[in-house]
């Protein structure tokens, strides 16, 4: 027999086990505008603000904004903006109802709208998630891609916006022109400086658009720096399978997630908010040894491990992780490569960070598929793993592990796996990426000079550790004659097996 969907009606098909708020949609007004309203959003900021209004009732609730497609806005309004959160520890699984949103709109369908909605005096606070291709940042200047074509196409203000940079400044104006409340916008994504880079972009946008904009937004727009952290893998008919199971309904828009869950945000509103400590987030006066901890430890690690893991023919990350000696190369990129390039926050311990970590991505429950981690990888790479890996360099270290899984990130954008089946690289820059591997007759010597060549990714050429070259040559070399598995199992000693073992018990 088939379930009920998941609607306003149906909500007495819960089973008992599902977690419910105390306050229910009537009981707040919208506050919040979120852009890119995907899975993540939806296991994380969206749980956070209902925790906030659960302890303190206020005018906080969501209106989210669909860049990609209708699909969520349609599945959202058919159960009246209702979803569940599908928790997964190492031990067991919980089921929690959301129902902080509001409404969703589709920005191409009515662009008019998103920018009405920026402009609301009853918007406080913007989020953003929306990748870090979503900013179009040149990584090599820092700077606004103006010789992009949707960005050349946003520059022309009388035109509909197809970039939500293009939402933003157009919606920007539209506020400083009705209601000129100041507003607060959060970019939620893994970019250093999230949110000093998505003014800067702001700016540079004005300048060459909107020029007379930009003493209201000196004045008037606040863009703090936050670091969110979170695993959420994309849905998959299995998941929500097991969501109807914990639920007693069907759930189109049920999102899994793991246990873990954190949200720092520099303190620099320029508006109210909602109660962040009382909901468990972390207000800072300095985001970036939060950053740091997450780009070079979490995300770097993740995509080494995604990497290598699916030129190994795994599917998931928890796959690799059953493979000790992937344990054990997590482990040392860690604790011996990644962790010692930075400063930690205070009171955060690398081993204990590590341990924490290879729990994490270990948990049987996240079916994270080692594709989708690796998804453009071009905008990724920098933050990641090449500041770790320039840093240490400099100061003469050694960096086996970060090496090896830049040269696997190099063999899988070719766009052909280690026996030969074609990969679907999904990449903003995939086919220029898939060229510098000439037609397949290239040495590892000419493949790694090609990719040095890109200074969107890599640097110039004179900002370059000096033996970078010699040195990704060899793991590329070693990559292409051994393979993934053959390579990071050399990785495996004793200690570092010790270490990783002791981490899961």
């Amino acid at each position: 027999m088939t379930s009920a969907q998941l609607q306003h009606d149906t909500l007495s098909q819960l089973n008992a086990s599902v977690a419910r708020s105390s306050i229910e949609s009537e009981d707040f007004g919208v506050g919040i505008l979120h852009l890119g309203i995907g899975a993540f959003h939806r296991a994380h900021q969206a749980v956070y603000i209902q925790a906030a209004l659960e302890a303190c009732l206020g005018d906080w609730g969501i209106i989210g904004v669909s860049f990609r497609s209708p699909k969520i806005r349609d599945q959202l309004a058919y159960q009246d903006q209702y979803y569940s959160v599908i928790t997964h520890s190492n031990k067991d699984q919980k089921a929690s109802l959301i129902s902080v949103l509001k409404d969703v709109l589709f920005a191409k369908e009515n662009p008019t709208a998103v920018v009405q909605a920026i402009a609301d005096p009853r918007i406080k606070v913007i989020t953003l998630t929306i990748t870090e291709k979503g900013y179009h940042q040149d990584p090599a200047t820092g700077k606004l891609q103006v010789e992009d074509p949707e960005i050349i196409q946003d520059l022309n203000i009388e035109n509909p916006a197809q970039t939500a940079l293009g939402y933003i400044v157009r919606g920007l104006d539209e506020r400083r022109r009705n209601c000129g409340k100041p507003i607060t916008l959060l970019s939620c994504d893994n970019l250093p400086k999230n949110g000093h880079t998505l003014l800067r972009l702001i700016q540079d946008f004005c300048e060459c658009a909107a020029p007379d904009l930009l003493p209201w937004i000196a004045k008037n727009v606040s863009c703090p720096c936050t670091m969110v952290d979170g695993i959420v893998p994309a849905a998959t008919q299995k998941s929500l399978k097991q969501a109807e199971k914990l639920l007693g309904v069907r759930d189109e828009a049920a999102v899994t997630c793991e246990e873990f869950r954190q949200w720092v945000i520099e303190d620099d509103f320029a508006t109210e908010h909602p109660d962040w400590k009382a909901a468990g987030v972390e207000l800072v006066a300095d985001v970036r040894p939060y950053e740091e901890m997450k780009l070079r430890l979490l995300n770097g690690c993740h995509s080494a491990l995604a990497y290598l893991g699916y030129l190994g023919g795994y599917q998931t990350i928890a796959e690799v992780m059953s493979n000790h000696a992937y344990k054990a190369f997590a482990w040392r990129l860690i604790c011996e490569e990644a962790g010692p390039s930075f400063a930690l926050p205070n009171g955060y311990i690398l081993e204990e960070q590590a341990e924490l970590l290879i729990s994490r991505f270990s948990n049987p429950g996240l079916a994270h598929r080692t594709g989708q981690i690796c998804m453009d990888g071009s905008q990724k790479l920098p933050q990641r793993l090449l500041n770790s890996l320039y840093s240490q360099l400099e100061r003469n270290r050694s960096m086996p592990c970060t090496l090896l899984a830049v040269a696997a990130w190099i063999m899988y954008v070719s766009g052909t796996d280690e026996q030969g089946n074609l990969i679907d690289v999904s990449d903003p820059l995939a086919e220029e990426l898939a060229t510098l591997h000439g037609e397949g007759n290239l040495n590892a010597e000419q493949i790694a000079q090609n990719f040095l060549s890109l200074e969107t990714i890599f640097g110039p050429k004179a900002t370059q550790p000096k033996n970078l070259a010699d040195l990704l040559v060899s793991s590329l070399s070693e990559l292409r004659s051994v393979g993934a598995k053959a390579s990071v199992t050399k990785f495996t000693n004793r200690e570092s097996m010790l270490s990783s073992e002791r981490s899961t018990e």
